[in-house]
């Protein structure tokens, strides 16, 4: 059996030299944000040269976007908890983890400021975001309605924007704490209107 070699000259990406910049990329998002984040400082909080960004990611743009749809799709889950209310509380408590996470929660309101004014931004969040985040929540209001505890006519996409609507509205929006026992309130509301 013959060892296939890396032809010479080619870029080898190395996951320690991704792991490193991935965690400056985001650092960087969190501490000067969109605007004003380059990939100079996103190199040097690495410990990288900028080559080593551009094998990975052609433009600043395409680096942030793929660093954030991968923090952000990581975080989401598909709960398999028996019940909807069961699922429904697990995905929330995922989705509250995700938005209030210590450089997250710095992140994500630039992000959204970002792509108000970027449609490119805007289309790139919808699909390497939230298109995957909701193609993996779907699952909670699929299994309900084949339960039967939510009408087999349930507009679920509407169910998925309920719940998480009223947590970012509060926390995001608002900037208003959750406070103990929020999660459950919002859960039993979300069953609620969705079994009436």
């Amino acid at each position: 059996m013959t060892t296939r070699r890396t032809p010479t000259g080619a870029a080898v990406l190395q996951p320690e030299v991704t792991n490193a910049i991935t965690e400056a990329v985001l650092d960087e998002l969190a501490e000067v944000g969109f605007g004003r984040l380059s990939m100079e400082a996103v190199a040097k909080r690495a410990g990288v040269g900028k080559s080593a960004l551009y094998r990975r990611w052609p433009s600043k743009d395409e680096m942030i976007g793929a660093v954030v749809a991968e923090f952000s799709v990581a975080r989401a889950v598909d709960p398999d908890t028996g019940s909807l209310r069961g699922d429904l509380r697990a995905t929330l408590d995922a989705l509250y983890e995700w938005i209030t996470h210590p450089r997250f929660s710095r992140i994500l309101p630039g992000l959204i400021a970002e792509a108000s004014r970027n449609p490119e931004m805007a289309a790139f969040s919808r699909e390497a975001i939230g298109g995957p985040r909701r193609a993996i929540s779907r699952a909670v209001f699929t299994r309900a309605i084949e339960r039967g505890e939510i009408p087999a006519d349930t507009d679920v996409e509407l169910a998925q924007d309920i719940g998480a609507g009223i947590i970012y509205w509060r926390l995001i929006v608002r900037g208003v704490p959750a406070g103990e026992g929020y999660l459950d309130q919002v859960t039993d509301l979300v069953v609620r209107a969705l079994s009436a």
